[in-house]
């Protein structure tokens, strides 16, 4: 496992509420031993102008779940803190709810690096992204 901190979802689920990924409904339902994942509607919330999942909404779910994870790779007082996000947007999803799965690439004492993946219903890669982190 490489998780520093205990959590629960209902805990993490609680940090959503009066910002941004509660605005969006991202609900987080599996800790692995080494991986996160939560869910996003596709919705009016999330869609761009044209009834697509918006690229920034994925975006907003793949870095929700890299600065969570990393956040329960640190001890104590520390904090982390996005330094680069990246997303190719692969396919596209009009309903339902996409799946966003996290692991860590590296984790290390001052920087991290998370993988994550962005599936649709059927499983269908919809969306790739990294996240870079800086422990502070």
């Amino acid at each position: 496992m490489i998780w520093k901190r205990q959590a629960t979802l209902e805990a993490l689920n609680a940090m959503g509420e009066g910002n941004m990924v509660g605005l969006l409904d991202i609900q987080f339902d599996r800790i692995g031993d080494d991986s996160l994942e939560a869910t996003m509607p596709v919705d009016r919330r999330t869609h761009q102008p044209f009834g697509l999942l918006h690229g920034g909404a994925s975006v907003v779910l793949a870095e929700t779940l890299g600065s969570v994870a990393g956040y329960l790779c640190t001890e104590g007082e520390e904090k982390v803190v996005g330094l680069e996000v990246n997303a190719n947007h692969i396919r596209s999803a009009r309903s339902g709810r996409v799946r966003g799965v996290c692991k860590a690439l590296h984790a290390g004492r001052r920087h991290q690096v998370w993988q994550i993946e962005i599936f649709d219903e059927q499983g269908r890669l919809c969306c790739s992204s990294r996240l870079t982190t800086a422990v502070v």
